[in-house]
């Protein structure tokens, strides 16, 4: 059974693992908006019964090329499926905090198979 916590109460968490993030990381995170959603809705070609914690949207760093303007990079948090892990407040915060630097990586350029075999998976 999911543990049971109000929007108001996971915006919290989430303020709380964002403001966890390391300073020398999260300096560095320019022109990001982050977003709560209920549930991700997985896309036609996708395996209809998809269940993302996260996702990161944008261009990575790494693949940047000095483009003068963009429009935020997104990352998206869907509460339902980390509640679903979760039996605790704390380990809300913790699951949004691994969450969260999941998809910040991906926005400096880092895979899901480097981040896996680094224990971020």
């Amino acid at each position: 059974m999911p543990f049971p916590m109000s929007d108001d109460e996971f915006d919290a968490a989430t303020i709380e693992a964002l403001d966890s993030i390391p300073a020398d990381l999260s300096g560095q995170l320019e022109n990001v908006a982050v977003f709560v959603e209920d549930r991700y809705e997985p896309q036609p070609w996708e395996d209809p019964s998809t269940v993302l914690l996260g996702l990161y949207e944008g261009v990575p760093l790494t693949e940047r090329g000095g483009e003068g303007w963009s429009m935020p990079d997104h990352i998206t948090l869907y509460k339902e499926s980390i509640l679903a892990m979760c039996e605790s407040r704390e380990d809300v915060i913790t699951q949004v905090t691994i969450t969260v630097v999941h998809e910040v990586a991906h926005f400096f350029g880092i895979d899901d198979e480097t981040l896996h075999r680094l224990g971020w998976g």
